[in-house]
């Protein structure tokens, strides 16, 4: 059964950083384009950034700057760094793994940028 577990999540104050990682298990990972959304109490699940199998990054404009994704095929781990994080990004986190056939999900994670 395919597996995608996310950690890295907590309590961090605004400013601060966190790297989240999401080990991948049961799937030809290079294949696959992968993404970090998150969902944030009382909203939809959102887009936050995506790696393709042949690396490029993307970004919503909210993380361009401060959130890093990358990839570690021999891993089969995707990574979210987040710097200079604000209270709007606080939420739980979720890894995506896509091809144009299979779509896999991660648990979610949570994060609470607070003081």
């Amino acid at each position: 059964q395919v597996q995608l577990v996310e950690s890295g999540g907590g309590l961090v104050q605004p400013g601060g950083s966190l790297r989240l990682s999401c080990a991948a298990s049961k799937i030809t990972f290079i294949l696959y384009d992968l993404g970090w959304y998150r969902q944030a109490p009382g909203k939809q699940r959102e887009l936050v950034a995506t790696i393709s199998a042949d690396r490029v990054p993307n970004y919503v404009d909210s993380v361009r700057g401060r959130f890093t994704i990358s990839r570690d095929n021999a891993k089969k781990t995707v990574y979210l760094q987040m710097n200079s994080l604000i209270s709007e990004d606080t939420a739980v986190y979720y890894c995506n793994a896509q091809t144009i056939t299979h779509n896999f999900w991660g648990q979610g994670t949570q994060v609470t940028v607070s003081s």
